[in-house]
């Protein structure tokens, strides 16, 4: 019997568990949860008997791995996987995946939410503005940027996109004009909606060169990674110019320090939020489950990232 270890230090929604759990008992596997778990220690020394494993935002160490000497697949559940060791998956002849997709709506209309909020003075009682006729620009035209895109023209916003690994077409057939740069998209817009991965390319590359492209009353939307904002850049770009905006639901380093200088013009959710819906939470789990069972009993390694 496959012996399947759910380790969540932030734990599925009750709904999900109970999910997840039928599609493995359906299977004949083993699934157990090790949910709230203390340190990573504790991580380590339960991953002895997994042959696989689904994390959420679980750091899946080089020591992790190491301690698992009968895992076959690690999947995360949720399109980014930054958190997985992925050379070492690769050493130790691991599988890695995440589920692309499953989270996507949900990211989406939290932009879109946090683009509202801040449009409308943070609902401080006073005046603001509407989205309606204003300019969005979406750094990156995967999964989550569609769904922007999608929202974002129900709000009568005109959208602009840019990601060199997209087809034109793609995004045309969707009703969004195409920027042939990053430069050139960030000059044209009011917003701009982060969904760049974070890797050796992209991390803090949202710096002040870029950044100093927007108008003066532009407003950054981050709901991808810290990780690809130059912080001191952000922090610069916030002191020039008086009425740039910055909203993330991924607080950055500088957090407490921004939010005590310029309160009326950042804003950061109390953890990363953008999963955080009954309905991503179910679907992300359920396609994590399907994914480790096709590739046990079929080999497909569909969404393998390493």
């Amino acid at each position: 019997m496959t012996k399947v270890l759910v380790a969540t230090v932030k734990p599925f929604a009750p709904k999900a568990v109970e999910a997840i759990q039928a599609v493995f008992n359906k299977a004949g596997y083993e699934c157990n949860f090790f949910e709230k778990y203390g340190s990573q220690d504790d991580f380590v020394a339960a991953v002895k008997d997994a042959e696989a494993l689904i994390v959420r935002s679980d750091k899946v160490t080089p020591e992790v791995i190491g301690a698992a000497p009968n895992l076959k697949i690690v999947v995360r559940a949720g399109a980014g996987f930054d958190n997985v060791d992925l050379p070492s998956a690769t050493a130790n002849e691991v599988v890695v995946m995440n589920t692309p997709g499953q989270n996507s709506n949900a990211v989406a209309e939290l932009a879109l939410g946090l683009m509202v909020y801040q449009a409308r003075s943070q609902f401080n009682g006073t005046s603001g503005s509407e989205l309606y006729g204003k300019k969005l620009g979406i750094h990156a035209y995967g999964n989550v940027g569609r769904h922007v895109a999608r929202i974002a023209k129900g709000f009568g916003m005109e959208v602009f996109a840019f990601d060199p690994f997209i087809p034109n077409e793609t995004m045309e057939n969707d009703g969004v004009v195409v920027c042939g740069t990053a430069e050139e998209m960030y000059g044209l817009c009011d917003y701009i909606s982060l969904h760049i991965p974070a890797n050796e390319h992209t991390k803090e590359s949202i710096n002040y060169d870029l950044m100093s492209k927007l108008s003066g009353a532009a407003t950054l939307v981050n709901t991808a990674r810290k990780e690809v904002i130059n912080e001191e850049d952000l922090k610069k770009i916030l002191e020039d110019s008086s009425e740039f905006k910055y909203l993330s639901d991924i607080a950055p380093g500088n957090a407490e320090e921004l939010k005590e200088a310029f309160p009326a013009r950042v804003f950061f959710t109390p953890k990363k939020m953008g999963a955080q819906t009954a309905e991503a939470n179910i679907n992300a789990g359920i396609a994590a489950a399907r994914q480790i069972i096709a590739f046990i009993e079929e080999g497909d390694t569909t969404f393998k990232v390493n």
